[in-house]
């Protein structure tokens, strides 16, 4: 036991390694998304299955744009012609995305980000959970 004791700590200090995101990781925003949860501030949490509606967000340098967007089945997409703007700012090592229209501003924290997975916290304290869009393929 006494030899094992050792060995866990370090592997456990090893996992809690710095998990933050990095400037070059905001690349992975680039795509299509769809929402996979949220989880309100009550602690209750709204899961998604199929979604009818996906996000595609664009991002050069500090700013980007995210439009919703509509998969059809011969792989196209039909489009709204909405898009909200945003420029990304880091404050304090957290990435924080700003969006502004002509009704309103607002911005979401980035919490995590990777190749497949994102989730952002807004004002309200709600985090939504995003994964990587995968298009249904039917065989012909």
């Amino acid at each position: 036991m006494k030899r094992i004791l050792p060995f866990l700590l370090i592997l456990l200090f090893w996992s809690c390694g710095d998990s933050s995101i990095n400037e070059k990781d905001l690349d992975y925003l680039n795509g299509y998304w769809e929402i996979s949860e949220v989880e309100f501030p009550d602690g209750s949490i709204k899961e998604y299955g199929m979604n009818t509606s996906i996000d595609f967000i664009q991002l050069k340098g500090n700013k980007g744009y995210r439009k919703k967007m509509k998969p059809q089945f011969d792989g196209s997409y039909d489009t709204s012609k909405d898009v909200e703007d945003f420029e990304v700012s880091e404050i304090n090592e957290t990435f924080t995305l700003r969006y502004k229209n002509e009704f309103s501003e607002w911005e979401e924290k980035l919490v995590q980000l990777d190749s497949v997975s994102f989730s952002v916290i807004n004002q309200e304290g709600v985090t939504y959970k995003y994964k990587r869009f995968e298009p249904i393929k039917i065989p012909q």
